[in-house]
């Protein structure tokens, strides 16, 4: 990644703040709630894009030799439902499937917006929106992102679970499960359960979020030292290309444990204990 003349001046630390930065803006009167407008952009645009192009490919599919964007897509719906029905055993074709797909998809798009040079993206936004514009071109290092989609899938799971179950059955399972259905274990019963319901949208955001966020830090540093000179130019541009095949592992496989995650936990809630 090359530095952008302008910021030359900056100090390392600086430059990695700005780049980390969002363009943010308070909501309402207080300072609680802020809209990060490149975070919910991006996602936004990256959703119609991706579900553009699927739409695309399947309104030309054919029953005959497929295309060659016919047959990728094909092979990529045919190993989320693979991976879809190894997990879950009910209709997954209703909205399982379809889910698992979409969440693929979407994180792994987000993910790959860590592939643009974040100077690039600087120097697009530098020049419509002034001198000092930030924008975080990668949904997905955003906690926000990351805990909305997983607290989506959270609701989800409730949702399930309450509409297999019925209210009672859900609430039953809450304290008579793990460990019994005596009134003395109960407690222990709703503890345990609720330290699980809190669990899951935690692991499930921060896992991505933490391997994002520390991708686009490497990426930066690797960009600083690219800047030092001539031997720090091509030491980083060796680095930088090594980390960026490596990257291609993570952003694929951090979409796909995320998927993983997103049908486990709606296959369970399909389960009884």
């Amino acid at each position: 990644m090359a530095i952008e003349h302008a910021e030359q001046a900056l100090t390392p630390s600086s430059y990695i703040e700005h780049h980390l930065s969002f363009n943010a803006q308070s909501v309402g009167n207080g300072s609680f709630w802020v809209l990060h407008y490149d975070t919910f952009i991006m996602s936004v645009a990256l959703g119609f894009i991706v579900m553009g192009l699927i739409w695309w490919v399947a309104r030309g599919a054919t029953s005959g030799v497929p295309s060659k964007g016919q047959a990728f897509v094909e092979l990529v719906f045919g190993f989320v439902d693979d991976q879809v029905k190894n997990i879950f055993h009910g209709n997954r074709h209703s909205f399982i499937a379809p889910t698992a797909l979409t969440v693929f998809l979407w994180v792994f798009a987000m993910n790959s917006m860590d592939f643009l040079p974040v100077d690039w993206i600087a120097g697009i936004v530098k020049f419509f929106g002034g001198e000092h514009a930030k924008w975080r071109s990668v949904p997905t290092s955003d906690i926000n992102t990351t805990f909305a989609l997983a607290l989506s899938v959270w609701i989800l799971m409730i949702f399930f679970s309450i509409k297999v179950k019925g209210l009672g059955g859900f609430v039953h399972e809450l304290f008579c499960a793990p460990f019994g259905t005596k009134i003395w274990v109960w407690p222990a019963n709703f503890l345990f359960n609720l330290i699980e319901y809190v669990s899951k949208p935690l692991s499930h955001s921060l896992r991505l979020f933490g391997n994002m966020y520390a991708g686009e830090v490497i990426f930066l540093l690797l960009g600083l030292w690219a800047s030092t000179g001539l031997s720090g130019t091509i030491f980083g541009a060796i680095l930088g290309a090594g980390w960026s095949i490596f990257h291609i592992l993570i952003v694929a496989l951090q979409a796909f444990i995320f998927m993983m995650l997103t049908v486990v936990y709606l296959a369970m809630a399909h389960e009884s204990h």
